[in-house]
């Protein structure tokens, strides 16, 4: 008895914790879409009663309390982003996941998902996604690889009624980027020597033209300098504690 109330105090405390993290924005059709800042590269959003889980990572939360998945995405393979624990404690038989080729092949887990490579279009019977391209051009091993090759992983362009959302996955500021269309809400990474730096963030934001911006797996990134660099551009820039 005593170890159930611990349980569902701590389940308490975690609810909570989430709601403090929870961003709301209402759609044209008065749908409310919440997305909860988990941290590093890792949101949980809720749309139409919908439980979407991206690049769930046990290291951050406590997948116990958490509610399951009804939608699971996977921007790509490296272990912050698909991570057997976490899937393990979300994925259902109703769970409808969403991954990369590689990930498929690398999961410890034989879970039944859909391959999705960069282009493709897709729709739910809840919302539509897009797979964007997502690598480097600058940033490289000490071997001359990049450290995101392209085609390899994913950005996810959500589109929640009117409201387009772009997770952008591990990326630099590709020239792709330029004819993602309509962009409200963006999840940009900021973290060298893997993704973007503060100059390199600006110019994706240039090229995405975001309402709201969230600098997200930013790593050790020098936040003050970060909004800085962004205080001139015409976008609200919402830090979140996604380190």
């Amino acid at each position: 008895m005593r170890a159930n109330l611990l349980f569902a105090a701590f389940s308490m405390v975690s609810t909570i914790l989430f709601a403090q993290k929870t961003d709301y924005f209402t759609t044209s059709n008065g749908n409310t879409l919440r997305i909860a800042h988990i941290g590093h590269g890792t949101l949980m959003c809720n749309f139409r009663g919908k439980v979407i889980h991206i690049d769930p990572w046990s290291r951050l939360a406590n997948y116990d309390s958490l509610p399951k998945a009804d939608y699971i995405f996977l921007t790509h393979h490296h272990g912050d982003h698909l991570d057997s624990v976490a899937l393990s404690k979300v994925f259902t038989s109703n769970t409808q996941l969403y991954w990369t080729k590689i990930c498929a092949e690398q999961s410890k887990l034989k879970l039944e998902g859909r391959l999705v490579a960069n282009g493709d279009t897709i729709g739910t019977p809840d919302f539509r996604f897009i797979a964007v391209p997502a690598y480097n051009i600058v940033n490289k091993r000490p071997n001359g690889n990049p450290f995101h090759p392209k085609g390899e992983g994913n950005g996810y362009i959500f589109e929640f009624d009117n409201l387009r959302v772009y997770v952008a996955g591990d990326t630099e500021n590709i020239p792709e980027m330029e004819n993602f269309g309509k962009i409200d809400i963006a999840f940009l990474p900021a973290n060298l020597p893997y993704t973007m730096s503060p100059e390199m963030l600006k110019a994706a934001v240039m090229m995405l033209k975001p309402k709201i911006l969230y600098p997200y797996h930013t790593g050790n990134t020098d936040l003050k300098a970060l909004n800085d660099i962004l205080v001139d551009m015409d976008v609200e820039v919402r830090f979140r504690d996604l380190k």
